[in-house]
């Protein structure tokens, strides 16, 4: 067996460093204080491996924990486990596992919890998870800190699948032979991580209190940590200008107040900490439909828009033009791709020979505040220069959905997670296996290629780094060709918080696993 051993590297991905020593260590003097934080919108449940949904991460991730974790660049880290090795061909994992390490309620955490979360529990309550377990063929409990995956294939993307939110380690001994979806313990959830559950007081906050027995030395430095449930944007900044709140996470105030309250004394701002989400944003474009059924209207609608002017004026400069359907954050990007820089005119001649006829076409914003309406008021306006006519379908959130989950709409707008590897992220978007009602996250605008889905099948079943690189870049030059959908910008989210918030970012997953490891000076 080829060893491909990682030895503990805490240091770099606990936070900043002086001459190699972790900064946390330096402000063990001053260990204690609470964070205020925003949660928003108020998660339906604290149970990770049931709840996925962003509020629930951000939270339950400071809970929770996974056998590694990624720092910005998506590089693995021991987390729980401490090393790991493969074999040759990339079909057998060994992972050893941190020993005395203790659950939030004292018992001992070991292999057979890690069998059991990932080939019991989250095999049924984790539909992202899910989708990639099919390549794992077993997973055994070698002795009480070794545990070994098998897997039926190499599976490129398999060393990306144990952060907190995809591969959270749950307690066996609280679970095993209950009702997964109604055990109690899902509203008072227990886990490995530097924070513990304390107390949720519906429509107002979330408590967690410091891990006291947590398993790495030095941590937690915080004594507490509050999240605020406040509904309305303008009331959360008026928190974190008022002093309330200390952090605000991207996309938590509306991108207009970000530019006014990061020049408040005090204050920083960081878009770091989204790299292993990379959030990316589109419009679905109803392939099954005319005008949108034609390669040729789709890549009209792509030379009409001004995304440029889109991302200074509604994402106040926050947001990058998407090249395609990889973000450039995540591995395997290609920019050798076709660019589609604004041309009216190319955009009326395209739409023409596609057969469009000046029919009003229905576009759906994303009910998610004043940024995406503003979005959608630009993308009619530069539509409508290019000849091509829609009406706005204002719906909230639970319309939305159930639109997109139905496929009625023309045109709409989304974004979407990658999670580091287009096999994960990118892939359930436009191979046809993803052609499914009742999912607003899956292959929505129903494209079909055949040549398509077999190199997103290859990519995710090669080993080798460049021969997979190879394969995305031929499947980004396609799929930017026949624009199934209108790639719009890569966001990059700012988050806001008070300088005397130390290192609350320490990760590729941001505050979703970093508060338990920040420090109040």
């Amino acid at each position: 067996m080829k060893r491909r051993d990682f030895i503990q590297r805490g240091a770099a991905v606990a936070g900043l460093t002086i001459a190699g020593v972790p900064l946390h260590l330096f402000a063990a003097g001053r260990k204690g204080g609470v964070i205020n934080a925003v949660v928003q919108p108020e998660p339906p449940g604290l149970m990770i491996g049931i709840t996925q949904n962003g509020p629930t991460q951000l939270i339950a991730g400071n809970i929770y924990e996974g056998l590694l974790r990624y720092d910005e660049k998506l590089d693995p880290h021991p987390s729980l486990a401490t090393s790991w090795s493969s074999n040759p061909a990339g079909t057998v994992y060994t992972f050893k596992l941190k020993p005395n390490v203790l659950w939030h309620d004292g018992r001992p955490f070991s292999a057979d919890d890690v069998v059991f979360s990932a080939d019991v529990f989250l095999r049924k309550t984790h539909a992202r998870l899910r989708a990639s377990l099919e390549a794992v063929d077993s997973i055994k409990a070698l002795d009480p800190l070794t545990v070994q995956f098998t897997l039926k294939y190499a599976f490129g993307p398999f060393l990306s699948l144990f952060e907190t939110g995809t591969m959270p380690m749950v307690p066996k001994h609280i679970y095993e032979n209950t009702d997964f979806l109604n055990n109690p313990a899902n509203a008072h959830p227990i886990g490995t991580g530097p924070l513990k559950f304390k107390e949720w007081v519906k429509g107002s906050y979330i408590q967690l209190v410091a891990n006291d027995r947590y398993h790495e030395p030095g941590l937690p430095l915080v004594d507490s940590v509050y999240f605020h449930v406040i509904p309305d944007a303008a009331s959360r900044a008026a928190a974190f200008e008022s002093g309330k709140v200390d952090i605000v996470p991207g996309g938590a105030v509306e991108f207009f107040d970000v530019a006014r309250l990061a020049k408040l004394p005090g204050v920083q701002v960081t878009t770091k900490g989204w790299e292993f989400f990379a959030p990316q944003s589109w419009l679905w474009l109803n392939n099954r439909t005319k005008p949108m059924d034609d390669a040729r209207f789709r890549q009209a609608v792509l030379y009409a828009l001004d995304r440029n002017a889109m991302a200074k004026v509604a994402w106040f400069g926050y947001a990058k033009v998407a090249t395609g359907p990889v973000n450039s954050q995540v591995k395997y990007y290609s920019s050798d791709v076709k660019p589609y820089p604004r041309d009216v005119v190319k955009a009326k001649q395209l739409a023409a020979d596609a057969g469009y006829k000046g029919q009003t076409l229905r576009l759906l914003p994303l009910p998610y505040g004043e940024t995406w309406q503003r979005l959608a008021e630009m993308t009619r306006q530069n539509l409508a220069q290019a000849g091509i006519k829609v009406e706005l379908v204002p719906t909230d959130v639970a319309g939305w959905n159930q639109r997109c989950n139905e496929w009625d709409y023309d045109i709409a707008f989304t974004y979407m997670y990658q999670y580091g590897d287009p096999a994960l992220g990118v892939a359930r978007n436009y191979t046809s296996e993803n052609i499914a009602k009742g999912s607003p996250f899956n292959n929505v605008e129903g494209y079909r290629n055949p040549k398509v889905d077999a190199l997103f099948a290859a990519g995710a079943r090669e080993h080798d780094p460049a021969r997979r690189q190879a394969i995305y870049a031929q499947v980004q030059k396609i799929l930017v060709d026949e624009a199934p959908v209108a790639w719009l910008h890569e966001i990059n989210f700012p988050t806001l918080y008070r300088t005397k918030i130390h290192d609350p970012i320490s990760s590729g997953i941001g505050l979703n696993d970093g508060l338990g490891r920040a420090w109040v000076s």
